[in-house]
């Protein structure tokens, strides 16, 4: 093999291997992004499904308030 070839292969090699590396890279990248989505999906949902009680709550009628549960007047 000639030292132009063997060059030539060498780095043929190098630029694969720096891809693998970066591929590497991209799919951890991805999983993680999936993960977050999944993640914020969830949330989400979450916040939605409370929103949903509080208008039927709200919608039911007034609200009466336990007084046990106020504070106490200003002037106690």
């Amino acid at each position: 093999m000639s030292s132009d070839t063997e060059q030539r292969l060498v780095d043929l090699e190098m630029r694969v291997a720096f891809q693998e590396h970066a591929l590497g890279e991209l799919s951890d990248a991805l999983a993680a992004a999936r993960d977050e989505e999944a993640r914020n999906t969830l949330l989400l949902r979450r916040a939605l499904e409370e929103l949903r009680q509080l208008r039927t709550s709200l919608a039911a009628g007034p609200q009466m308030a336990d007084p046990a549960l106020e504070p106490p007047p200003p002037h106690y």
